[in-house]
């Protein structure tokens, strides 16, 4: 019998079990976790932190509807409540599903001593295929005094019931935003540093401009172009020569692959992550899937490669297309995109000329979708937006992207009044393509 064994529980590894399960019933499989089955996502990254944006989000809509709706006074250990209760970080459901797709799970640190063999403290497992899905961890700069300061990582900021009185940040990029907002929209006083000259640096630099703004006006001091030089308990020496107090530290400065263990297959292995095929391959029998491989360190993008192995491993041509993978910033404003945004014909229309928004919110908050073309072809190749719920509707046009429909179809296409996906149609318009 065929022996998968997956070495990481999260969502890619979880995703996988079902996708095979669905094509395979024979094939012995066996997840290895180290700690909870249902990984970061669940516990300390999407899940927690979009619970814990919230209450926060709604207390500031209440604020831009013309006095009609006050905003109460948030009771912020009622959101850690509410985000306890769905980040329960407690896996049995998790592993009781696990033993319904009848897979085995083993607890503990892997190690591949040689191909085909994978020991997990004294147990030895024997494989005949092998899938990666062991995710990444935070980044730690070298600062010059940071080992000696009790700092959070995202895993401390969504399990944390205190509220700082002063809060550092370090990195501009989407958890160091979303978390920066929420804290400061609690209580906390938050400084927020950013080595490069803008936040966000991988998003489209008209949507982190908005960000940018957002958080200023909501109190949280953004500092940028410098970077700290040395931590001591309860400051950062910056360096421009400023001292950032605080009573707690952040450090969101990116994340890296989890390759500990691996030496043994003689993969290539990058500072990004794992290197792979367009099947997913890192080695004869091995695959890769997720944040260890650094294509794109989103959830959805690690259950989307575990679909890609479950039918290569059950002998079907398919092949990873990422060429409209969506990201969805969940600050406020939220900022969404898919694709490549740079380069192409570009338009931009402004959320404040989309009927919706006067219907939503008043006085009216800046916004705007952007579309990218081909004009060669006639197709999108990108889109960003930021606006209310972005995420939600900019979602066709990953669509749009991914089966390169002709932009005539997409003009053609009845949006539905009043929505901001009627923005979609008119920043379609705004390419003037003389379609």
């Amino acid at each position: 019998m065929t022996h998968v064994v997956v070495l990481g529980g999260g969502s890619s590894g979880e995703h996988f079990v079902g996708a095979l399960r669905r094509l395979d019933t024979e094939m012995r499989v066996t997840v290895v976790e180290r700690l909870l089955v249902g990984g970061e996502c669940s516990y300390w990254a999407c899940m927690p932190t979009k619970t814990m944006l919230r209450a926060p989000e709604l207390a500031a809509a209440a604020r831009h509807s013309d006095g009609a709706l006050s905003a109460g006074e948030l009771d912020v250990q009622r959101i850690f409540a509410w985000r306890d209760w769905v980040a329960e970080r407690d896996d049995a459901s998790q592993v009781k599903w696990l033993a319904s797709m009848n897979a085995e799970l083993v607890r503990g640190d892997a190690v591949v001593t040689e191909p085909g063999i994978v020991q997990v403290g004294d147990t030895e497992l024997r494989y005949d295929r092998l899938v990666i899905a062991t995710g990444s961890s935070p980044v730690i700069p070298p600062i010059d005094g940071l080992d000696a300061v009790d700092y959070w990582t995202n895993v401390e900021a969504t399990e944390t019931l205190e509220v700082p009185g002063r809060l550092a940040v370090l990195g501009g990029g989407p958890v160091g935003c979303e978390l920066a907002q929420f804290f400061q929209r609690v209580g906390s006083a938050v400084t927020l540093v950013q080595g490069d000259t803008r936040l966000l640096s991988r998003v489209d630099a008209d949507a982190a401009e908005l960000v940018d703004a957002a958080l200023r006006e909501d109190g949280v001091d953004v500092r940028l172009g410098v970077r700290a030089q040395r931590a001591t308990s309860n400051s950062l020496l910056l360096s421009d020569g400023s001292e950032v107090s605080f009573d707690r530290l952040l450090v969101a400065t990116g994340r890296k692959p989890n390759v500990g263990g691996l030496d043994a297959l003689g993969l290539e292995i990058t500072r990004r992550g794992i290197e792979v095929d367009e099947r997913m391959r890192a080695a004869e029998n091995v695959w890769a899937i997720g944040d260890v491989t650094g294509i794109a360190p989103f959830t959805h993008v690690g259950k989307y490669h575990a679909r890609v192995v479950a039918y290569d491993m059950d002998g079907r041509d398919v092949r990873a297309d990422h060429r409209a993978v969506p990201a969805t910033i969940f600050t406020d404003p939220q900022v969404a995109m898919v694709g490549d945004t740079a380069g192409g014909r570009s338009a931009r229309w402004e959320l404040t000329s989309v009927p919706r928004l006067s219907t939503y919110e008043r006085p009216k908050r800046p916004g705007f979708v952007k579309v990218v073309a081909d004009p060669e072809r006639r197709v999108l190749t990108g889109a960003v937006a930021a606006g209310p719920e972005s995420g939600e509707w900019l979602q066709q046009l990953t669509l749009a992207v991914r089966a390169e429909t002709p932009i005539d179809v997409l003009l053609d296409v009845i949006q539905p009044y009043p929505t901001f996906s009627e923005g979609v149609f008119f920043a379609l318009r705004a390419l003037d393509l003389d379609l």
